[in-house]
């Protein structure tokens, strides 16, 4: 049973092709199959759009 991800979910990216790879975040919206999730770390702040087939929920 696949388990869904919703606004506020925290999630990793799964697609290894892609910089964010391993990043665990925090899903912002949900529009269209993707999903803003936002990354924070230190001072930064940043936002980045994924197809939902590349992020897993985080444990």
């Amino acid at each position: 049973m696949a388990l869904t991800i919703f606004p506020g979910s925290a999630v990793r990216v799964v697609n290894a092709a892609d910089t964010y790879y391993g990043f665990e975040g925090q899903v912002q919206r949900i529009t269209d199959g993707h999903a803003a999730v936002t990354f924070e770390g230190g001072n930064w702040t940043k936002i980045v759009t994924f197809r939902l087939a590349e992020l897993e929920l985080a444990s």
